[in-house]
């Protein structure tokens, strides 16, 4: 379980692998020679994959990938709510309420939904 390139990290198996020889009874001195890791690595290792199979690793990852992914929709989703909020909250100078422009009559029309505009990536901004 040699590693050919320095730069390359180590997959999960194979650090599962190294954790395996330390339970058979390897020291870790000789374990972290033998892979060029510090001693730090190989706790850092020990907590984080102690005592699992490679599956259960791999499930790790995937749980760890889709907990990621979820974040990051709810993230956005709350970056869309606030942008929305912020402008239903905003106020029109002229007549100092949502209530823009006016009808014939007299009567201040309502500035509706349909005419905000919000995309991803775009500012949002009122349509008057």
């Amino acid at each position: 379980m040699e590693r050919s390139d320095a730069a390359r990290p180590f997959t999960e198996d194979q650090i599962i692998g190294v954790l395996r020889e330390h339970e058979a009874g390897v020291k870790t001195a000789e374990l972290c020679r033998k892979y060029g890791i510090s001693d730090t690595t190989f706790y850092n290792w020990k907590s984080k994959y102690g005592g699992m199979t490679v599956s259960e690793a791999a499930r790790l990852r995937t749980l760890v990938d889709e907990n990621r992914r979820l974040k990051k929709l709810l993230a956005e989703s709350m970056l869309d709510v606030s942008a929305l909020k912020d402008l239903l909250g905003k106020t029109d100078p002229v007549c100092g309420s949502l209530r823009c422009g006016g009808e014939a009559d007299g009567r201040p029309r309502l500035l509706r939904a349909s005419r905000l505009q919000a995309g991803r990536g775009q500012p949002v901004g009122m349509a008057i």
